[in-house]
């Protein structure tokens, strides 16, 4: 118990990126973010540690068993390492920014940390990127989240790209307009999250039926919206559907080879969200490329929100990888020069540092080539 651990372990779900994974992260990174400015999201970088007391305030409160938390020995107040970036997003939309006009635009990229992996992602530190639409509530921005997400990944070459839609809020509308108290929506909750509809029937008497006839209307978007309008639905779920038809015709609109699916009654991972919600997949890889949707900011505003957040480890696994650049390796002795004329045609250069023979060296260093006699590369 007491033997010095080895250098090279390291916690359950942590790891190290080496080189060209670290790279290629670095790269899918950079496309994401130059899409995201592309259309009209700003940059903000919210800092890694925050005050628990915020961090796990408004949307972040979903996240508190996942947060790891500390002693600030500055401050002598609990501080936490955060888990989502969302909320840290929010809080700057809700101080920092709260003057600027809205709907408000913003993206984020950074590594998150949580106390435990989950078995769809074991891991437990990885990276986010994404965007937030703060200040409105109309179903053209739950569409712009759900297309700039999909086109954003469709741009890195992932294909099979489909997404999932749901309305967590739907089973509740449902329940209260038939007068559930909060212990049979609870139960009706914890039914449907598991869709077990032998539970489902013991836990709802009046709402039976219908929650049981949502609990079917999953699958492809069109059969999904034939089922929902076909149920005699209360007002206010009756507009969750309405909504969420818009925004699947938008969506088709915007990206027609997007795959979409409608799980009407899913609710876990979205706990914070009060509108249509979404989760990014792709065909034959582990895990979700993203998931969003809308939500309120908090810090004692009401304001509306909804945006993405997508997972760089899952992203690499579903990304095809672009071809190494090719790489010059320069003797001992090369002019300045003539490596800056190479890096500035694209080449990466490899600067030998002592008088071994170029083309061994070159081969040793894993270049793809050698600068010849004449200045020009030649293949190692």
């Amino acid at each position: 118990m007491n033997e010095p651990l080895h250098p090279g372990l390291l916690p359950a779900g942590l790891g190290d990126l080496l080189p060209h994974d670290a790279a290629f992260e670095a790269g899918v990174v950079e496309q994401l973010m130059a899409r995201f400015a592309r259309s009209g999201y700003e940059r903000v970088k919210p800092p890694l540690i925050e005050f628990e007391d915020s961090l796990l305030s408004g949307a972040g409160a979903a996240l508190a068993s996942d947060t790891f938390r500390l002693m600030d020995p500055v401050s002598q107040r609990m501080i936490g390492l955060r888990a989502d970036m969302t909320p840290q997003v929010a809080r700057i939309a809700a101080t920092r920014l709260l003057r600027q006009p809205r709907p408000l635009r913003l993206c984020y990229a950074g590594q998150v940390l949580r106390v435990r992996g989950t078995q769809l992602r074991p891991e437990r530190q990885f990276g986010q990127v994404g965007a937030e639409l703060i200040g409105i509530a109309a179903t053209a921005a739950d569409a712009e989240a759900i297309a700039l997400a999909a086109e954003a990944v469709q741009a890195l070459g992932v294909t099979g790209l489909s997404v999932d839609l749901t309305t967590p809020t739907l089973v509740p509308a449902v329940c209260r307009a038939f007068g559930l108290d909060a212990e049979a929506e609870r139960r009706v909750r914890a039914a449907v999250d598991r869709k077990d509809a032998a539970a489902l029937d013991l836990a709802a008497s009046s709402a039976r039926s219908i929650l049981g006839r949502l609990l079917a209307a999953c699958g492809p978007a069109e059969r999904a919206l034939a089922a929902l309008a076909d149920l005699p639905l209360p007002d206010p779920a009756a507009q969750e559907v309405t909504a969420l038809a818009d925004v699947v015709a938008a969506v088709r609109a915007a990206v027609p080879a997007l795959a979409i699916t409608i799980d009407p009654v899913e609710n876990r991972g979205f706990e914070y969200h009060i509108g249509l919600s979404f989760t990014l997949f792709a065909r034959g890889v582990r895990g979700e490329l993203g998931r969003g949707g809308r939500y309120e900011i908090g810090f004692g505003r009401d304001e509306p929100a909804t945006g993405f957040t997508l997972y760089t480890d899952t992203l690499l696994r579903a990304a095809p990888r672009p071809p190494p650049p090719p790489r010059v390796f320069l003797p001992a002795g090369t002019a300045p020069a003539a490596a800056l004329r190479l890096r500035g045609d694209g080449w990466i250069t490899v600067q030998g540092l002592d008088d071994a023979p170029a083309e061994a060296e070159a081969r040793r260093l894993g270049c793809t080539h050698r600068l010849g006699p004449d200045g020009v590369p030649v293949a190692a």
